[in-house]
């Protein structure tokens, strides 16, 4: 079998650091990373980690990644998986390794008995948009992502009481 999806392990954190980069720069968004290898390790493998990642393998060679989080539903009062980077070598494509990861995070959600598997996409992304689409995803268009980020956030700290 050519596809192996796995966990990823301590010794895999030089290569999701280096998917991370390959994302980024697809996305045109290499210069909003500020993550180093080391941070990334710490938040996949350190003591109480917080991020996941899962490999896809194509024979025997890294062909892309998806790295995760638990979310919560309050309205479905269960958990889910915000899947926070999908991504695959452009040289694997077109192999269904995109939609196996998919799948693969599926059957986790369904294994846990969690309420639902959620992601982001960027609205110029049209490839990915008709892949997702294909796969039965529901783009929430009357949904507005919102951030708060470096003098913003620190900003919005003061107001703590």
């Amino acid at each position: 079998m050519p596809l192996v999806i796995r966990r990823a392990g301590p010794d895999d954190a030089e290569v999701v650091f280096s998917l991370i980069k390959e994302l980024a720069d697809y996305e045109k968004l290499s210069h909003e990373v500020e993550a180093t290898e080391a941070e990334i390790a710490e938040a996949l493998f350190g003591d109480n980690p917080r991020l996941f990642c899962d490999l896809a393998e194509w024979n025997g060679e890294v062909a892309g990644f998806a790295a995760w989080f638990v979310n919560f539903s309050t309205f479905a009062g269960r958990h889910g998986i915000y899947l926070e980077d999908l991504y695959v070598r452009p040289a694997f494509r077109r192999n269904g390794i995109g939609q196996a990861l998919l799948g693969y995070l599926a059957q986790q959600c369904i294994e846990r008995g969690w309420a639902r598997l959620q992601w982001s996409v960027l609205d110029w992304n049209a490839p990915s948009i008709a892949f997702y689409k294909s796969l039965g995803a529901v783009l929430m268009d009357e949904w507005t992502l919102c951030k708060v980020t470096g003098p913003a956030l620190s900003k919005l700290a003061e107001q703590a009481p």
